[in-house]
């Protein structure tokens, strides 16, 4: 088991790429720590967990909450007595043109992925400081590396966490505590499903997707999970800073795939005019 009693905690687990992650941390042996806004998501995904023979215990949790983080964390070293792994996965997606958005949709946004992660990250931080070691992961997104019209918010939040993270890193480094992201591209998780709901014809959505993920499909909360697992073993022992992409390609491509076969373009000579 690549993560055995390593302490973990995770927030937004109740849900998509944070309750995979939770659920594969358990089976590599961590004592996992679920957080997220609803009992109602995060307890089931504990239960099951501790059905399974795993260790965990679930906390209800606001990350843009002070108060709520503070007694996240406290129950984390109450219950297990240190914390190993941090991962900041709770967040909230947006999508509204720039000239339609309220203030109250810019604070809701960034109190939750940034602000939840740098207050999640401040109260963690002080046990691995006393334990002499520790790994934070931020889960970013490819709107860390690009941007798409519209989501503003989401693309200030998501910059801004990959310079904490560099930043942490950076200061830590010393004191043997790993802060990294890692950046999902389109995941197979209800924002996938909304995007193909919201679609006018579900074939003309595939298709235009398709052409902007080389590997041809959506990743699956799955290979973000193995990922950071990754990231949270000893494997990276000498990782840190780095913002791990696991996005098919999304972001190594320059532009939409041709929707037609073309022509090889071999180059000729120059002519001399």
């Amino acid at each position: 088991m690549r993560l055995k009693d390593k302490v973990t905690v995770v927030t937004g687990s109740g849900a998509g790429i944070g309750k995979s992650i939770i659920e594969i941390f358990a089976k590599e042996g961590a004592k996992v720590v679920g957080a997220s806004r609803r009992s109602a998501n995060g307890q089931p995904v504990i239960d099951e967990i501790i059905a399974q023979g795993g260790q965990g215990v679930f906390v209800q949790c606001d990350v843009s909450r002070e108060d709520d983080v503070k007694r996240l964390i406290d129950k984390a070293i109450e219950k297990y007595g240190q914390i190993d792994v941090l991962v900041n996965n709770a967040g909230v997606n947006f999508v509204k043109a720039f000239d339609q958005m309220e203030t109250a949709d810019w604070d809701r946004v960034i109190n939750t992925d940034l602000r939840g992660a740098y207050l999640c990250s401040r109260y963690a931080i002080n046990h691995m400081l006393k334990a002499g070691s520790g790994s934070i992961i931020n889960i970013g997104t490819v709107h860390s590396m690009q941007c798409m019209p519209g989501a503003a918010p989401y693309d200030a939040a998501k910059w801004g966490m990959v310079g904490l993270t560099k930043s942490m890193a950076v200061e830590f480094a010393s004191r043997n505590i790993r802060v990294n992201v890692l950046s999902p591209g389109l995941i197979d998780t209800q924002i996938w499903t909304d995007i193909k709901n919201a679609a006018p014809d579900l074939n003309t959505c595939l298709t235009f997707w398709k052409s902007n993920i080389p590997a041809g499909r959506v990743g699956t909360p799955k290979e973000v999970a193995y990922a950071a697992v990754f990231l949270a073993s000893d494997e990276a022992s000498y990782v840190t800073g780095a913002n791990l992409l696991v996005d098919g390609g999304m972001t190594s491509q320059l532009i939409s795939a041709e929707p037609y076969d073309s022509k090889s373009l071999e180059g000729g000579e120059r002519k001399e005019s």
